[in-house]
């Protein structure tokens, strides 16, 4: 049986997660943004209107990508292989 390949922002959110360069949850990534650390962002599709404005206010400031993904946070949560629902990641790399 062929393995599922997986392509776009899962595939690139689990090389992260394997390289240790992310920063999850929508306040860390914030601090993150605001020290100039993050270089990519990514948004679960059920994030707080708020939350994903502000994101999307520091990534445009600071030239930083912001990707809206179609998976909630409970399913990013879940990739990343936490307990609890994953609204915000941020990437290191």
């Amino acid at each position: 049986m062929a393995k599922k390949v997986e392509t776009g922002v899962v595939a690139e959110i689990k090389k992260l997660l394997e390289g240790d360069k992310v920063i999850l949850g929508a306040d860390e990534t914030m601090k993150g943004l605001r020290a100039g650390k993050v270089k990519k962002v990514f948004v679960s599709s059920n994030v707080k209107p708020e939350t994903k404005l502000s994101i999307e206010r520091y990534c445009s400031m600071n030239s930083v990508d912001c990707v809206e993904m179609t998976e909630t946070s409970e399913e990013v949560g879940t990739l990343c292989k936490k307990p609890f629902a994953v609204s915000v990641i941020g990437s290191l790399a």
